[in-house]
């Protein structure tokens, strides 16, 4: 620690602190443009000046300045630094002076305006004039994708957005080229970017030069409507912020959670709400003569009904799909129970994860910021940047501060970080087990050895193998012990963790999803769309969801839901965290809350749920599942259930293991349904298409 004077003021601040964070750690402010928190210093727009007591005559840029820099004086007296002195406040007037000098000053029509770090900081610390009347410097435009908007001529050269996409994103596709006023950020072959999180450029740029191009044009920050909420477009929960006017979505922003996603969310999660107005189901359905047609809820209720009293409790099934939160397929499945039938599954994908194995053999045990504290990786069966872009960061940042060994079992592929790639599937995973192969050293040799195993390992025939033996690798290299577990299962779905901890998996003598499609005469569909149609069987299906994707296409009766912005819900991410989303508009039409929608339908079947709003249905869940309460809590996890997991090691199929990711923007219904998020498809289809000729 070290100690130091701020405008007088005595503070103690860890020695490795800038003379900036000192600074606001005493409580003054310190405008800056380059220097961010989880970025290197650049130390170039000079915005920062402060005075440093004893120091040279001059100002000192605070951010590039540490506080073992500065010395106290001759008698012991401790180093000063002011921040608000005359020669601050000319320096910072004249730097302010120089960036106003090229920029387009054209706020009235800038999406920056209002957000914007210049035009605040231009009030309060700059000058009411300029001195300068020469012609201002012009810059074109550069195209960088369908999602970043460029006007360059506001650009100011803090390089934030150059810093991110090396720094964090982890590929260099942004760059300054050219000296003096020639100088101008772009891509060096004037490319899009195909980075899946190069949206967070967009928050980082402190001027109008980079913004969002969904969303140019269409609002003001001050119009919108702004609720914190929870992102589902992958299983990680990362915080976010969805700002509405009236009953429209108009963008959807990060919120800072540093135990999830730090200050970054992917491109899908920000840009996807142009798909929650698309294709939506805003009416009942109801298939007569092979077509479906409009409904009134009396007319779908009936068709269910009758569907249902012409078969038995075990003809009788329902399948939750990826986005679903808790408080329906609690109520769904205590409906499913009621009818008698045990024929329940969250698990689309066929992914061998059994509840009864206890809660730590299917969650990210080391939690997501854990993740720093690992010194060696391994990865089974997962691409950790197409399934959670935002944890795939994470892995890169711990990679850049200690170079830990990474090593990948599966399909492999530019993930952003040099790995050793192992192999492709059970034979290599066999070798680590047995000590065969090389990098089991590496994870022996390890303090924190962290083994994620992704979807793409678990699903099919073998999965269940597949996942003792992971578990079994994790025990022997000492991956599990008091203070560290290291086995974590890397999810995809947001409902996956919630569903497996409500036990919506097949009770006994139930059928799983597969056999469910093929097989019941009437089936449940909750939101599930990720199933493989061509195998369907069942005989009446009811589809409860919010857009016009496979599982509507296939159904007998379609019951309009809700997206997950337009309800209040849970979700627990893959660590098992329990997260609360707002509901920040309302559902188009004649669509409900899918719980409300189980809840009603529960009565016309005389199977009457014991709940009539979502604070008792809440109540209920709570009192059978109490840890759904503990909001943004993670319940310990037990290293006996991993121990037990290993010793059903035994001989696994012979397979090869493959990301369930294979399009990156469209994953899910809202996906689908987005023009931005098919747009962005054609273009990373179209560059890995180049990239292999």
């Amino acid at each position: 620690m070290a100690k130091l004077k701020v405008d007088g003021k005595e503070i103690e601040v860890p020695d490795h602190f800038t003379l900036l964070q000192a600074c606001e750690e005493a409580g003054a402010e310190v405008p800056r443009f380059c220097f961010h928190e989880r970025l290197s210093v650049a130390g170039n727009c000079r915005m920062c000046l402060v005075e440093v007591k004893g120091g040279p005559p001059k100002p000192a840029a605070s951010c590039a300045m540490g506080v073992r820099d500065i010395r106290g004086g001759p008698n012991g007296e401790l180093p000063e630094v002011f921040t608000n002195t005359p020669m601050v406040k000319k320096a910072r007037e004249g730097v302010m002076e120089f960036l106003l000098i090229n920029h387009p000053l054209d706020c009235p029509i800038c999406d920056q305006g209002g957000e914007c770090d210049l035009q605040d900081q231009a009030i309060a610390f700059g000058m009411d004039s300029s001195r300068y009347t020469e012609n201002k410097r012009a810059v074109e435009d550069k195209y960088i994708g369908p999602l970043v908007k460029t006007v360059m001529n506001r650009c100011i050269h803090c390089t934030r957005c150059v810093r991110f996409t090396t720094e964090v994103a982890g590929i260099a596709e942004l760059g300054l080229i050219g000296r003096g006023e020639d100088a101008e950020i772009t891509t060096y072959l004037e490319q899009a970017m195909t980075s899946e999180l190069q949206g967070n450029v967009v928050d980082l740029c402190p001027v109008g030069a980079l913004t969002s191009k969904p969303f140019a044009f269409t609002a003001r920050p001050w119009e919108l409507n702004k609720t914190e909420s929870i992102d589902v477009m992958d299983a990680l929960g990362s915080a976010i912020r969805v700002d509405t006017r009236g009953r429209e979505v108009m963008r959807i922003m990060p919120r800072i959670n540093d135990e999830v996603n730090e200050e970054w969310i992917s491109d899908k999660s920000r840009f996807i709400w142009d798909g929650l107005k698309t294709q939506r189901l805003d009416r009942p359905y109801v298939r007569r003569d092979g077509r479906l047609q409009a409904a009134t809820w009396a007319e779908a209720f009936a068709a269910v009904k009758s569907a249902v009293a012409a078969t038995s409790g075990a003809r009788i099934g329902a399948i939750a799909g990826d986005l679903a939160s808790v408080e329906e397929m609690y109520a769904l499945k205590a409906l499913i129970n009621a009818l008698g039938s045990t024929n329940t599954d969250c698990r689309q994908d066929g992914a061998a994860l059994d509840p009864s194995l206890g809660r730590a053999s299917y969650l990210f045990n080391s939690t997501i910021e854990g993740i720093e504290s690992a010194d060696a990786i391994l990865i089974i069966g997962a691409n950790p940047r197409y399934e959670a872009a935002v944890l795939n960061a994470r892995i890169r940042k711990a990679w850049r501060r200690s170079g830990l060994p990474i090593g990948v079992i599966g399909e492999g592929g530019e993930m952003r970080y040099p790995y050793e790639h192992l192999g492709a599937g059970t034979d290599t995973l066999g070798e680590l087990v047995s000590g065969r192969n090389a990098f089991v050293e590496k994870l022996k040799a390890a303090k924190a050895p962290l083994i994620i195993v992704g979807q793409g390992a678990l699903a099919g025939a073998g999965g269940a193998a597949v996942l003792a033996n992971a578990a079994a690798l994790a025990n022997a290299v000492g991956a599990v012990s008091e203070d560290w577990n290291g086995f974590a299962v890397l999810h995809t779905a947001a409902s996956r963790v919630g569903g497996l901890d409500l036990g919506f998996v097949p009770g006994e003598g139930g059928a799983n999803a597969g056999d469910m499609l093929s097989s019941m005469d009437v089936l449940f569909l909750l939101g599930a769309d990720e199933l493989d149609f061509t195998t369907k069987g069942a005989k009446f299906t009811v589809y409860i969801g919010s857009h016009g994707d496979n599982g509507a296409h296939h159904a007998d009766v379609i019951l309009p839901g809700a997206t997950y912005t337009e309800k209040s819900g849970t979700w627990v991410n893959t660590e098992g965290r329990v997260q609360m989303g707002n509901r920040a508009g309302f559902a188009p039409g004649d669509a409900r809350e899918d719980w409300a929608i189980i809840r009603a339908l529960s009565d016309v079947l005389g199977k009457k749920l014991p709940f009539d709003s979502l604070g008792a249905l809440r109540a209920k869940l709570y009192a059978d599942y109490p840890h759904f309460a503990a909001l943004d809590e993670i319940a310990p996890s037990a290293g006996a259930e991993i121990a037990a997991l290993a010793k059903k090691a035994g001989i696994m199929t012979k397979s090869a293991f493959a990301s369930p990711v294979k399009d990156f923007y469209l994953t899910n219904p809202i996906a689908r349904a987005s023009a931005v998020m098919a747009e962005c498809s054609a273009l990373a289809r179209n560059n890995f298409q180049a990239a292999a000729e």
